[in-house]
């Protein structure tokens, strides 16, 4: 990449971070894409064009999925946003280009059967069983995604209120309620956590060096654990946040309230990550149905 893409690439995570107010993981995530891009298109951002995000593009399509292609092109898209706004560009290059179109995107889900066995499956009798007892807890009874999981503090967990304060996307905050087995699982744990290194910052979840865990320390977690329970399914941390939506609903949970749990702005990205069967939906119909 030449120096001054590099340059402006810096520029660009600032403005990010300082003045849109994202996340250090949005930010990575925004920055990887757009240098995907620069480290493709050597040439001066100042001069690239259409075309040279069009032919980009195409090459991407030989070796990632259309959902990643649209993900790289709305972080180019919106790094050159950024270099409007500077003006250090009269327009985007990328506003005449089209994203890939995209089917239904429906996640794996567990069921019940699944999650509970996956659970189960955490020996307990070590503190870093109880931290992982807990973990899996959180991700499924409280829909959290992993993110949030790995951020809690010591305050944001409520124990005699059974409520966990949540920071989501945005630094948006929620309270979510704590189910009987989640708030079992953390007054497990907590007695155990071990003593941080250095200063206390008040992580809930620490490593076996006291220090804070690590989303990608959740995900091996999450895969050892299932494959010790038998489930042969590809998963992550955040199917127990489908699978805690899907299963919600299924058992008669307004979708609002649903939405409200898992902090979406949108009622249709909740219907999306619930991805609902149709027998589901035509039974809650039915049963309710003022001609039944």
């Amino acid at each position: 990449m030449e120096a001054k893409a590099e340059q402006l690439l810096r520029d660009y995570a600032y403005y990010l971070r300082m003045e849109r107010q994202l996340s250090p993981h949005t930010v990575s995530s925004y920055c990887s894409d757009a240098a995907i891009f620069l480290e493709a298109c050597p040439a001066d951002p100042l001069l690239l064009t259409s075309d040279d995000v069009t032919l980009w593009l195409a090459a991407r399509s030989e070796c990632v999925s259309s959902r990643s292609q649209a993900r790289e092109l709305s972080a180019v898209k919106s790094f050159f946003d950024y270099l409007v706004l500077e003006g250090e560009r009269p327009d985007n290059p990328c506003d005449a280009v089209y994203a890939p179109k995209l089917g239904r995107y429906l996640p794996d889900v567990l069921s019940e059967e699944e999650v509970a066995a996956i659970i189960e499956s955490v020996d307990t009798r070590s503190w870093q069983g109880k931290r992982d007892r807990a973990i899996l807890e959180l991700l499924y009874g409280c829909g959290l995604r992993v993110s949030e999981a790995c951020a809690l503090l010591l305050p944001d967990i409520f124990e005699s209120e059974r409520f966990v304060r949540v920071t989501g996307k945005g630094d948006k905050e929620r309270l979510v309620p704590m189910g009987e087995c989640a708030a079992d699982a953390v007054a497990d744990y907590l007695p155990e956590r071990p003593v941080p290194a250095g200063a206390d910052d008040g992580r809930l979840f620490l490593n076996r060096f006291g220090k804070p865990l690590s989303r990608i320390s959740v995900f091996k977690m999450v895969r050892r654990q299932a494959l010790a329970a038998g489930v042969s399914k590809e998963i992550s941390p955040h199917t127990f946040r489908h699978s805690f939506a899907t299963h919600l609903i299924e058992h008669g949970a307004d979708l609002r309230v649903v939405q409200e749990m898992l902090g979406h702005e949108s009622i249709l990205t909740t219907e999306l990550y619930t991805h609902i069967d149709r027998s589901t939906w035509q039974k809650s119909v039915l049963e309710h149905h003022p001609r039944r």
